[in-house]
């Protein structure tokens, strides 16, 4: 099972539509998809415009030191992706703030990590507007 973060704690997953491998996209665009699993090694300039009117992109974190996703959050935002952005894998609560400064809207993670980092060191960081040396500099 697997627990969904986002700035106002921990949620059971509300996504029941599952999701469709990048490899398993069709060839035209869109094509009626609705929810993507990206890798974190996924190529967008490779992948054209199969990712429009996608509802919900999930891209994977296979290791916490992996920050590939980040930036494909970051990329898919500025070509303009407006739906559900979800972070799923090894993310850790030190690297919330990050992943929704870079357009994550939410946090899947296994119940295993929930039950090591409790809901109380995500909120911690769910002001994460202000968690960043930017504002600490201005501050």
């Amino acid at each position: 099972m697997s627990v969904l973060i986002n700035d106002d704690g921990f949620h059971a997953d509300d996504w029941d539509r599952g999701f469709v491998a990048v490899d398993a996209l069709p060839a035209n665009e869109g094509g009626g998809v609705v929810s993507v699993d990206l890798p974190s090694d996924a190529d967008l300039a490779s992948l054209g415009n199969r990712l429009i009117g996608a509802d919900i992109i999930r891209i994977d974190f296979p290791s916490f030191a992996d920050g590939r996703g980040f930036t494909l959050a970051a990329q898919l935002r500025r070509l303009g992706f407006q739906g559900r952005l979800r972070a799923k894998g090894h993310v850790i609560a030190d690297q919330y703030p990050m992943a929704r400064r870079s357009g994550f809207d939410e946090v899947e993670i296994s119940d295993d990590l929930a039950a090591r980092q409790p809901v109380d060191q995500w909120l911690a960081r769910a002001n994460w507007r202000a968690h960043d040396y930017q504002a600490r500099m201005r501050g």
